[in-house]
């Protein structure tokens, strides 16, 4: 039956970083917000080399992702909003801004009527121009706290991180009464792969990650290629003849659909995914062209 809010019975959920763009949004925002103020990319540099360190020692990835946010107390909301904004504008016009497989996959999806949603512990800022050129349905990624006074707070309501992140996955699905069966899922890394067990079509992006590529050969489930492409260009618009992947429709540049924070409804016991685990999909494998490049520590 189709939920007559959205027109849609199944869902696509994308990871951001380094499966739909080729970038960790969340350091490189940080990256452009601290040369705003004044850094010389030394003092970026330090920030990156502490996060290795700390995910190198053990610390968990969702402590990682509280302890970037707490750089921002004290900062106004919408000025952080509106610098992410920013950021993706200039972002968004570099050559090897998106992995061209995963954005026509994106918009195949979207093309067929599914709902598309993002998935990410990056914030608003950066994700809200993002799913617009898009055109995704649901954001839901780390919400940083606003005090009274429209400062942050340094708090995030719940890290999108990991095991997190399939609950939300698993909570946007019983919300919206969706088929999870029939709901798919991309991911890169193997802090995902709970997020794709959720799911009854898990796609996997890059080959790269031993774990994930341990459940793709092991369960039959598709590998998309992490090439880049420049977006509208000969990347993500001609992703088809690259991938195989059929038409891609190009649509206007921003505003078709803006994408809105789901609230995420109390969790239903009864929608439990475990019954799609493990199912084979029926796309076939998309093996990346060539050696896989070098990537960084993942947090």
């Amino acid at each position: 039956m189709t939920n007559p809010a959205h027109g849609a019975t199944r869902a696509a959920f994308f990871d951001v970083d380094e499966t739909l763009i080729n970038t960790k949004s969340m350091f490189d925002f940080l990256r452009f917000w601290m040369a705003r103020h004044g850094d010389d990319g030394s003092g970026h540099a330090a920030v990156m080399a502490g996060v290795r360190e700390a995910a190198d020692s053990g610390v968990h990835r969702s402590e990682i992702n509280r302890r970037y946010y707490r750089r921002f107390a004290g900062v106004p909301m919408d000025e952080l909003r509106t610098a992410g904004r920013e950021w993706y504008e200039e972002y968004r016009r570099g050559p090897a801004a998106v992995t061209v497989a995963t954005w026509a996959a994106a918009s195949r999806h979207r093309e067929a009527g599914d709902l598309v949603v993002l998935v990410s512990g990056s914030f608003r800022g950066c994700l809200d121009p993002l799913a617009e050129d898009l055109g995704a349905d649901l954001i839901l990624c780390s919400e940083p706290v606003v005090g009274p006074d429209g400062l942050l707070t340094g708090e995030v309501e719940r890290p999108m991180i990991g095991s997190v992140k399939a609950d939300a996955v698993r909570e946007t699905i019983a919300g919206l009464g969706l088929d999870a069966g029939e709901s798919s899922c991309y991911g890169d890394h193997a802090s995902d792969l709970d997020m794709l067990l959720a799911v009854g079509r898990p796609v996997v992006v890059g080959g790269t990650d031993r774990v994930l590529m341990g459940h793709a050969q092991r369960l039959d489930w598709p590998v998309l290629p992490s090439a880049p492409g420049q977006l509208r260009t000969a990347g993500a618009w001609a992703a088809a003849e690259l991938t195989g992947l059929g038409p891609v429709v190009k649509l206007p540049s921003a505003g078709r659909r803006h994408a809105r924070t789901l609230a995420a409804p109390a969790p239903d016991p009864s929608t439990s995914s475990t019954g799609v685990w493990g199912r084979r999909t029926e796309s076939t494998h998309l093996t990346p062209p060539g050696p896989p490049s070098g990537r960084t520590t993942a947090v």
